[in-house]
């Protein structure tokens, strides 16, 4: 399968979602399911922003909407790929690497695998400063804000859930 062209054509975050679900099951044999996607505004400060987390209490990935739309008017031909990055990056978290900097080692790995050392995909694993200087990732012990609105996003992980027709 090409999944670059499959990244670049998909429409909604849920098709960049079942894209990572795929590579992560052919690369690692692990999958996660009843899996959550939501959507809020982490904000943006001076220092920078957040693009996403994953809670293990909730079995989520929160994406920072802030940064998604700005990237969306700003430089549509990386969205996809920086939704795919930090999707996958939260989804190996989801897995069960807890570890920061095993994640993004991980990350990097499969990024390299299936789309080479040069691709915008892979170059995010490295120097996403390159592409988005003000993004920060979350520091250990990183606590989200207790009152935030998520937008959930629907059809995510649509082979998992088989009682609703």
């Amino acid at each position: 399968m090409n999944h670059e062209k499959s990244i670049k054509n998909a429409n909604t975050i849920s098709d960049i979602f079942e894209i990572v679900k795929e590579i992560v099951r052919e690369y690692l044999g692990l999958e996660q399911a009843g899996l959550m996607v939501g959507l809020t505004d982490l904000g943006m400060h001076d220092r920078g922003f957040i693009g996403a987390f994953y809670s293990l209490d909730a079995n989520t990935i929160i994406i920072n909407k802030k940064p998604l739309a700005r990237l969306f008017r700003t430089n549509p031909s990386l969205y996809n790929f920086y939704l795919f990055h930090i999707i996958l990056h939260e989804y190996i978290h989801s897995i069960g690497s807890l570890d920061e900097a095993q994640t993004r080692q991980l990350v990097y790995e499969i990024s390299r695998h299936y789309f080479g050392e040069e691709h915008t995909i892979t170059q995010l694993t490295t120097n996403m400063q390159k592409f988005m200087p003000n993004l920060t990732y979350p520091v250990a012990g990183f606590q989200p804000p207790t009152d935030i609105n998520i937008d959930f996003v629907m059809g995510i992980d649509k082979k998992n859930i088989n009682y609703i027709n």
